[in-house]
């Protein structure tokens, strides 16, 4: 039998994404220094990722990964509402 084909996030959750990216831009993060994807809210656990968001009635969450484009300046990724966390 053949895998299930992964379900397409809603249109809704794409808004959600481009607001989330548009504050965390708009908290002097580059955008070349971090992706933001939207997951199935039971494949979340990604290493090296950060749940900043969700849609869909919490089905679907927005994970922030940091790239390589990063600034190395502060050290520590700025999250959505502009706090930083500390490193792991």
């Amino acid at each position: 039998m053949a895998a299930a084909p992964v379900m397409a996030a809603p249109e809704s959750c794409e808004n959600v994404k481009s607001d989330i990216s548009q504050r965390i831009v708009n908290n002097g993060v580059p955008e070349s220094s971090f992706t933001l994807d939207i997951v199935p809210g039971d494949q979340a656990d990604k290493p090296d990722a950060q749940v900043v968001g969700h849609c869909a009635n919490d089905t679907w969450k927005i994970l922030y990964t940091r790239t390589s484009g990063a600034s190395a300046s502060s050290g520590t990724p700025a999250t959505p509402d502009g706090a930083r966390t500390e490193p792991q």
